[in-house]
């Protein structure tokens, strides 16, 4: 059997005006995340730390901001494909760890939900996939409320 393990990382600027969506889940909150597609920097992280583990590169390279087809995009759905090239290369994804970054809006409530669509996207157990929040001590710029950001970990096999 082999085994690899990829690490994610991602970061969002906060802006009034936009939604929020973390681990495929819209939040309420009174700013979200700008980017190209739908700026979900938990899912962005799981991305990278799968394609990571797999030596496919990372989420730009496959999915690049600017490229019109991705304006605006669900990255659940960008996630779905990520999940279609490791099985093609007969990779499965073993667990996913992340975690994420913010001072506020409070993610308790929702790590349940995103969980759930993280695996059910890529048709992996639920107890596979671990999301955790945390605060950065009101340091940084996560602490100033300027962004929020994801780390995540992935261990793939075959």
């Amino acid at each position: 059997m082999s085994v690899r393990i990829g690490i994610g990382y991602d970061v969002h600027r906060l802006a009034p005006d936009h939604k929020l969506v973390l681990g495929g889940v819209e939040i309420p909150f009174s700013h979200g995340l700008i980017g190209w597609s739908d700026a979900d920097v938990l899912t962005h992280a799981v991305m990278d730390a799968l394609l990571g583990a797999a030596g496919l590169g990372d989420i730009g390279a496959h999915f690049p901001p600017g490229d019109p087809q991705y304006k605006g995009i669900s990255s659940l759905i960008l996630l779905e494909r990520v999940g279609g090239m490791l099985k093609e290369r007969g990779w499965q994804v073993g667990n996913i760890d992340v975690i994420i970054a913010a001072e506020q809006p409070k993610l308790r409530p929702h790590i349940d939900a995103m969980c759930r669509n993280i695996s059910k996207t890529l048709g992996i157990d639920a107890g596979s996939v671990n999301v955790k929040a945390s605060t950065s001590e009101e340091l940084g710029f996560v602490g100033r409320e300027e962004g929020l950001c994801a780390w995540a970990t992935a261990l793939i096999e075959k």
